[in-house]
């Protein structure tokens, strides 16, 4: 059994294409001016993104329960789960929580994989764990193999706007304004613990996509060996102007996917992250 927050934006063409079945998601739910969003399959995107553009207050999110976990957890003698980060959210601990009540009640192989990133990432973890699951290999390689590939992977992200991080209390009013004004486009990074980073300012988006470009070119990887996933927030035209400038690095696939309610809450509407 493969189980996954929410934040891990794996399309329905991509699942058709995985051929796995034993998956389940547990959804977040997010709360604008007392409203409730579940984030799942059922989520009114446009309804949802309305509501955040309309609202002068924070949004609220709320992570899966243990119990939300644990229901997935005990339906089979073994589970691999992925969740966010765990510096940006809840969502680890509760899946540990439910992990060591599981194995209280039942004989059970449980491994909690913390994807230091988001979106993307948790798109990418997710394809390598099918991938190594698929080998045949032992429960104990899967999991090294998988915690290799999280501590080598790298995530990038940037805004169209700024009003969430400014409502959320990430950014003072002052320096959101002045950027805004400015169109000052930050590029953001996910740093080796999880936690998100500024990596470069530049001004407006066409130049930030090509700063940006320019960065994952100068990262000093095998590229030929990697999948890169880019997540967007209704911004399909950026997510394929930034596949076309990194087709030149020759990635093993990259894959384009669209956000769910709770990356759209992080990144904003029409954002874009990219995890290789």
């Amino acid at each position: 059994m493969i189980v996954a927050d929410s934040s891990c934006d794996v399309s329905k063409e991509l699942l058709d294409l995985i051929d796995y079945e034993e998956i389940e998601f547990v959804p977040f739910k997010i709360y604008v001016d007392g409203v409730e969003f579940i984030d799942d399959e059922n989520l009114n995107k446009n309804e949802f993104v309305n509501a955040m553009k309309n609202s002068p207050n924070p949004i609220r999110t709320s992570c899966p329960s243990p119990g939300d976990f644990l229901n997935s957890f005990m339906k089979s003698t073994t589970s691999f789960a992925i969740t966010i980060s765990k510096e940006l959210s809840g969502a680890y601990n509760a899946a540990m929580t439910a992990k060591d009540i599981a194995l209280e009640q039942k004989d059970k192989f449980i491994h909690v994989f913390n994807s230091k990133s988001a979106s993307a990432g948790e798109v990418l973890v997710f394809l390598k764990l099918i991938e190594e699951i698929k080998k045949g290999i032992s429960n104990l390689e899967i999991v090294e193999n998988v915690e290799k590939y999280i501590a080598e992977m790298k995530t990038y992200f940037i805004s169209e706007d700024l009003d969430n991080l400014i409502k959320n209390g990430r950014m003072s009013k002052v320096t959101g304004l002045v950027a805004n004004i400015l169109n000052i486009k930050l590029i953001m990074k996910a740093n080796e613990f999880g936690e998100i980073e500024l990596a470069e300012k530049a001004r407006g988006v066409g130049k930030a996509f090509k700063r940006l470009a320019e960065i994952i070119e100068n990262t000093n990887v095998n590229f030929s060996d990697r999948i890169a996933v880019i997540s967007h927030a209704n911004a399909f035209e950026k997510a394929l102007g930034l596949k076309d400038s990194l087709k030149k690095l020759k990635f093993k696939d990259i894959i384009i996917v669209e956000t769910n309610g709770l990356s759209t809450s992080y990144v904003n509407d029409g954002g874009v992250i990219i995890s290789f």
